[in-house]
Parts: C-alpha cells; sequence; structure tokens
C-alpha cells in the first residue's frame, strides 16, 4: 500500500473516457422508460423545459470547471468547495454526494436485477443484481482505465439508441409515415396545444426535468485522474450539455412527431412504441437491453464515485477505520473505499428486499433533491473564488472563465430556487425536499459539534 501521504490517484482516464462518462452519466433510464410520463404531463413544452434546464446546466458546467483548474492537485470538486466556502461546508457536501450516489447505486443494482427478469423470470431479481454489483466492483478495483473503458461502451449504447431514434423519426417524418396514432407529422408538435398542460404544467415539469440531469457534475469526480486534465476537462464540460440538450430534445421530439403525445402512454417506454410502429421484432427487447445497460453504467458511476469520495473525506483522518479508506492500493485507486462502499450498497439492496417500496422511493426522492444543494455550492464557491481572483488583479489569467460572470451565478441560483418552490407543490417532493434539509442540518450540527470538541481538547 502507498503510504498515507502519497494521495495521488493515477491519472489513467483519457478525452474519449471523460466525454462518454460526463455524457452517459446523465443519460438513464428515465429517457428511455420514464419519458412517456414526461411527455403525457407535460406536451410538447417539455423540450423548453430540456432546453432552459440545459442552458443551465452549461453554466454549472462552466463554473464547476473554473473550480477543478484552479486546483488541478484536487482529487474531486469537493476540495475546492471546502477551500473556499469553508471545511464544514466541505464535510456536508462530501458526505451528501456521497449518500446520493449510494442511494442512486441501490436503486440502479435493483433496477437491473429486474431488467434481467425480463429474460430469465425465475431468477431473483435482488440475486441478479448482486451479480452485476460483483462484475461492476471487479472492474473498478482493477485499475481507473478499467472503469473508462467499460464506461465508455455502456454510454456508447445508450447515445446509439438515442441517435437510432432520432433518425427513424426524421425518416417517419419525411415519408409522412401513418401510424396507428396518425402521420408522423412535425405538426405533432404544435397542433395540439405545445404547453399541453398550460403554464402551471410547464412549470412542475421542471421538478422531473432537472432530476433527470442530475449526476451531469460527476465530471469533477475525474479531475485527479485525467490525463492532461488543463485541455480535457475544458473539453468535455463545453460539448457535453449540448450534447445532453442534443439528445434529450432529439430523442422527444422524434418521439412526438411520430407519436402525437397526447396518445403516449404514460406506463410504456415512448422508445418500444415507435420501434414497433415500424415493425421491429422484440421491439421491447432491444429497448430492455439498453435500459439494462442505462442501470449497469448508472450503477458503475456510482461505485466510481462513491469510492474516490469516501477516500476523499477519508484521507489524512486519524482512525483506525480511516486510515484504511483513506489509502490507494498499489494501482494507485482508492480499493479499500470501492470495497466499503460497494459493501454498503450490497447490504442495502438486500435490505430493500424487505423495507416497503415507498420508504425506498421517498429516500432515493430525498437524495435526488439534494443535487440541488450540490449545484449551487459549485456556484456559490464559484462566485467566491472569481472574488479572490478579481481582488488580486488576476481575471486575465483565468483559462477557463464562467461566461456573463456574475450575471450567469445568480442565474443558475435564481433557477435552483425556482425548482425548490416547485418542489413545494407536490406532496412526495415536498416531503423529500423538508427530508433534504433535515439531512444538511443534521450533518452541519456533526461537523459544528466536533469542530467545537476538538477546539475544546487543544
Amino acid at each position: 500500500m502507498p503510504e498515507q501521504n502519497d494521495c495521488k490517484l493515477n491519472r489513467g482516464l483519457k478525452n474519449r473516457h471523460i466525454q462518454l462518462i460526463a455524457l452517459g452519466g446523465t443519460i438513464g433510464t428515465g429517457l428511455f422508460l420514464g419519458s412517456g410520463e414526461s411527455i403525457s404531463l407535460t406536451g410538447p413544452s417539455i423540450l423548453l423545459a430540456y432546453a432552459i434546464t440545459g442552458v443551465i446546466c452549461f453554466f454549472i458546467m462552466r463554473a464547476l470547471g473554473t473550480l477543478l483548474l484552479s486546483n488541478l492537485e484536487a482529487n474531486s470538486f469537493i476540495e475546492p468547495i471546502a477551500h473556499f466556502l469553508g471545511t464544514t461546508t466541505g464535510f456536508v457536501a462530501g458526505w451528501t454526494y456521497w449518500m446520493c450516489w449510494i442511494i442512486g447505486a441501490i436503486a440502479e443494482v435493483t433496477a437491473a436485477g429486474i431488467y434481467i427478469n425480463f429474460w430469465f423470470p425465475g431468477i431473483p431479481s435482488w440475486f441478479t443484481g448482486l451479480v452485476i454489483l460483483g462484475i461492476i466492483y471487479a472492474l473498478n478495483t482493477i485499475n481507473v482505465a478499467a472503469y473508462g473503458e467499460t464506461e465508455f461502451w455502456f454510454a456508447l449504447i445508450k447515445v446509439i439508441a438515442i441517435v437510432a431514434i432520432i433518425i427513424v423519426g426524421i425518416v417517419l417524418v419525411l415519408i409522412n409515415y401513418k401510424t396507428p396514432a396518425g402521420h408522423a407529422s412535425i405538426t405533432n408538435l404544435y397542433s395540439h396545444k405545445f404547453f399541453g398542460h398550460g403554464w402551471q404544467g410547464f412549470a412542475l415539469s421542471f421538478q422531473m426535468v432537472v432530476f433527470s440531469l442530475t449526476g451531469v457534475e460527476m465530471v469533477g469526480m475525474t479531475a485527479g485522474e485525467t490525463k492532461d486534465p488543463v485541455h480535457v476537462i475544458p473539453k468535455a464540460i463545453d460539448a457535453v450539455p449540448f450534447r445532453i440538450i442534443l439528445f434529450y430534445i432529439g430523442a422527444l421530439a422524434a418521439i412526438m412527431c411520430v407519436i402525437p403525445w397526447q396518445t403516449i402512454s404514460p406506463n410504456q417506454s415512448p422508445f418500444v412504441e415507435v420501434f414497433k410502429n415500424i415493425g421491429v421484432n422484440g421491439a421491447a427487447g432491444i429497448v430492455n437491453f439498453v435500459v439494462l445497460t442505462a442501470a449497469t453504467s448508472a450503477c458503475n458511476s456510482s461505485i466510481y464515485t462513491t469510492g474516490r469520495m469516501m477516500f476523499s473525506l477519508t484521507n489524512g483522518s486519524n482512525g483506525k477505520l480511516a486510515k484504511k479508506l483513506g489509502t490507494l492500493s498499489n494501482r494507485r485507486i482508492p480499493q479499500n473505499a470501492i470495497t466499503f462502499s460497494t459493501l454498503v450498497v450490497a447490504a442495502a439492496t438486500l435490505l430493500n428486499v424487505f423495507i416497503p417500496k415507498g420508504v425506498f422511493v421517498f429516500i432515493a426522492s430525498i437524495s435526488t433533491t439534494l443535487f440541488l444543494f450540490m449545484w449551487s455550492l459549485i456556484i456559490l464557491a464559484q462566485m467566491k473564488y472569481r472574488r479572490e481572483v478579481d481582488a488580486a488583479g488576476k481575471e486575465d489569467q483565468l483559462t477557463f472563465k464562467m461566461p456573463w460572470y456574475p450575471f450567469s451565478s445568480y442565474i443558475v441560483l435564481i433557477f435552483l430556487v425556482f425548482v425548490a418552490i416547485v418542489l413545494l407543490f407536490r406532496i412526495s417532493s415536498l416531503l423529500a425536499l423538508i427530508g433534504s434539509l433535515i439531512w444538511i442540518g443534521t450533518l452541519y450540527a456533526v461537523k459544528l459539534h466536533r469542530n467545537h470538541q476538538q477546539k475544546h481538547q487543544a
């Protein structure tokens, strides 16, 4: 094992890895399975909601890039947050981010087991889910390049599926293809009310849209393992938000051009409906394979992220367990931290079999809502950094600036407050928001109590 102060991760991630990791982390099962519900609740205006949120994500990513390039020695974006907003906030941010991805991993492992049941209905879904988790763990403990290569191909499968639906949609519109619901036409986007359920429905859609894009900041966890981060990180950040807008808007627009939005079932994947309409045999099986890879990809990213986050949180700590978790293996990966996080996911997945479904859904909702808090911290840390840079008269030395600063930063914060207000109008999201505030408050209380104890002992 390396010495404890030898905490530099192996820079084994290439540009193509980073591009696909950042992109694949935001294209999840929600697009392939849950987009029917989003469309039925909002109508074509969901495209506008994605466009607006995509621009906000671009600003968040630029702020993230500014922070990452401010300290190339940082292992993740949590370190600049702790530096600019204080160690207490860094502590809260780190454990919050770890918890978010742990919950995400549990959900994706469970989902992956269910998707495999499509072909093997006799095998318990918890067992197949744990088998997938074991494979992911093995890949993550080989070296960081193995993770990057795996994630590259997982993400590529999702991208191919989206490109396929876009191409199919364009072709069907061009030939004016007749479906059971009518002719494929671009007029389907506006001839049946663009704002399907009025402005209220449009405003409420931002909850679904924002939650579908959570994880876009995950590229910030790869900073310490990226080859040539000065060039690779800005490239990935500038490209990914626009690709997300293209893929989400392109896929959903293609679907609604082929099938009028008001006829799309909220309980079925619209991808399956489109492929069935053109006579693709086994459309459900094809989409099930794609969502299986999407779930596996998300779980892969979760294990990667939680392992790095646990390493970052424990590196340099004095406790016996913390010392082990905060060290690197001979391959310069946080193997102990990865093992610990994987065991937590495995134990929680087994426990999830016995607890009521509603309990886990509520916990998952809290986890997702906490991403709003993480995005806010990225913006606030970036603003603090820029104020320091401007005060020192070194603005011209910045190689990767936040466009239209400081107005863009305030726009993002206003948007995040707006989304938080939207959460108040549904009981489930309101309870999740309250749960998130309790989690954040508890972590702050724990850290402040520790700080008080340490000061008293000194």
